[in-house]
């Protein structure tokens, strides 16, 4: 995908850790205790090789070279006033940008923007209650896209029994899920397979750790026959991973960052550019620029989703084939990107798309245990 500051600064303009009980500063943080650039998480940490750890890598990034101080902070409570806490925390330790990733603040981020209008906020995957202040930067994703490229190259590359196990049915691992299906019916219908040929498992873990349960669910899917599982949310892939390397000819595909380092199981990964929006966002404030106030979507339009197609493990899907379908998306070609959500539904359960369903048979698994 292309990462084009230049690019990213004209979207945007078109639009008008230290864990809280520690005291030592982080991997690139100072010894003095003042840091001017946080990030807070919600769950999980830094290491989650997913959300939490890219979107860190941005700040990280931007820092290192400007050479300004940074730190993380993860609250000790997984609430609103636990987030609010540690918000707190780090503007106390001299934080002017906080980064939020996360759709758990979208309440936190409406009482310290207010709380605090000398502080600014780069909201990642929410808005904040009730809007953003002019101290504000919202960034969503649009998922749905990423899951579309992932469900519609499993097909393509031959694969007919898929699954889906989100970690929660919060808004951006719906969206995920949800054009997941589309695109795997999407392939489908353009190869002509006769109604039934795709069948689908689909579960939320309850979780975004890993867990005994959750790897003991895969490998039962596993066994029964599906093909690849879409791991979305967090650290539940390491449960996937362990699954399929337990079994023979069984795959993943990841979620949000290039997650084919952790294993050969590992076909593709559903990205979003979480490093470089929250670089970006940062370079746009060092530039006086900081896009207060704008909540942005970036999808494939912006060159900001996809599938890493240099190391992903395809057998016959070809980087022709991924462009191809790309541009269709980025395009918006028949209402394809902005049609994608319009029968979504609010449980994350995506079994009414209407018009789909010619040629897939769902298996809704409520109980992830």
């Amino acid at each position: 995908m292309k990462k084009l500051l230049s690019l990213a600064l004209a979207f945007v303009l078109a639009f008008s850790l230290v864990g809280c009980n520690k005291d030592t500063p982080a991997s690139g943080g100072n010894t003095g205790g003042t840091f001017e650039y946080a990030l807070v998480t919600d769950y999980g940490n830094i290491d989650d090789q997913s959300f939490n750890q890219h979107s860190w890598m941005g700040l990280e990034q931007f820092a290192l070279e400007v050479g300004g101080t940074h730190t993380h902070y993860r609250p000790v409570e997984e609430s609103t006033d636990g987030y609010v806490t540690s918000i707190e925390m780090a503007i106390d330790n001299g934080a002017r940008i906080v980064v939020l990733p996360g759709f758990s603040f979208a309440d936190p981020t409406a009482t310290v923007q207010e709380r605090y209008p000398e502080v600014k906020f780069i909201l990642i995957d929410a808005v904040p209650t009730g809007g953003a202040a002019e101290n504000t930067y919202a960034i969503i994703f649009a998922e749905e896209q990423s899951g579309f490229l992932a469900g519609y190259a499993a097909v393509m590359d031959g694969y007919r029994k898929l699954g889906f196990i989100g970690g929660m049915a919060v808004p951006a691992v719906i969206r995920y899920g949800y054009g997941y299906v589309q695109g795997a019916e999407y392939a489908a219908a353009e190869l002509g397979l006769p109604a039934g040929s795709i069948e689908i498992m689909y579960a939320y873990a309850g979780t975004f750790e890993a867990s005994p349960d959750i790897q003991s669910m895969a490998a039962a899917w596993y066994q029964n026959g599906t093909e690849v599982i879409f791991s979305c949310g967090g650290a539940i892939i390491n449960s996937i991973i362990a699954a399929a390397e337990a079994s023979e000819d069984k795959y993943v595909i990841g979620v949000d960052s290039d997650q084919s380092y952790q294993s050969e199981t590992v076909i593709t990964s559903a990205l979003k550019e979480l490093q470089f929006s929250v670089y970006t966002a940062l370079k746009l404030d060092e530039a006086g620029e900081f896009p207060g106030g704008v909540v942005v979507t970036l999808g494939a339009a912006e060159d900001s989703i996809g599938l890493p197609m240099e190391t992903s493990r395809f057998n016959t899907f070809t980087q022709e084939d991924y462009d191809a379908v790309y541009e269709l998306l980025k395009t918006d070609a028949d209402g394809l990107a902005t049609d994608m959500l319009k029968d979504s539904t609010e449980d994350g359960t995506p079994i009414t798309i209407a018009g789909l369903n010619a040629t897939l048979t769902y298996v809704v698994v409520t109980d992830a245990n």
